[in-house]
């Protein structure tokens, strides 16, 4: 008997959810994600209690930064769940910028070097 609807309209379709009804993220995740960012916090205050200098100090100094934004954006901002077009509009910006800022401060670099060798240090 044909009641007018296939089964595949009785079904949802997978990936697509009604708008009405906004996403619901366990808060274990939560939880998870706020214990990470301790440890990773007290780890950066442990690079200055333990005495860490010079390139090893900022290389692990950054590191547990970028780690801890990475998990904030990922998880708080729930870039994790949106789609591919829009996480790409949303990070390739900012990564972009940090291209451009480290070439311009190789070709900074350069030519304080270069002005160095040709004109020499004048007191």
């Amino acid at each position: 008997m044909d009641h007018g609807h296939t089964a595949a309209q009785a079904l949802p379709q997978q990936g697509h959810h009604d708008p009405k009804q906004g996403q619901q993220h366990p808060l274990g995740i939560y939880f998870a994600i706020w214990f990470l960012l301790f440890v990773l916090s007290a780890c950066s205050y442990g690079v200055d209690y333990f005495g860490f200098h010079g390139l090893a100090r900022w290389f692990l100094i950054l590191l547990f930064m970028w780690l801890k934004a990475g998990l904030i954006v990922a998880v708080f901002m729930h870039m994790r769940w949106e789609r591919s077009p829009l996480m790409y509009a949303i990070l390739v910006p900012p990564l972009l910028l940090g291209v451009l800022v480290t070439l311009m401060s190789i070709e900074s670099t350069y030519t304080f070097w270069t002005r160095i060798i040709f004109f020499g240090l004048r007191s």
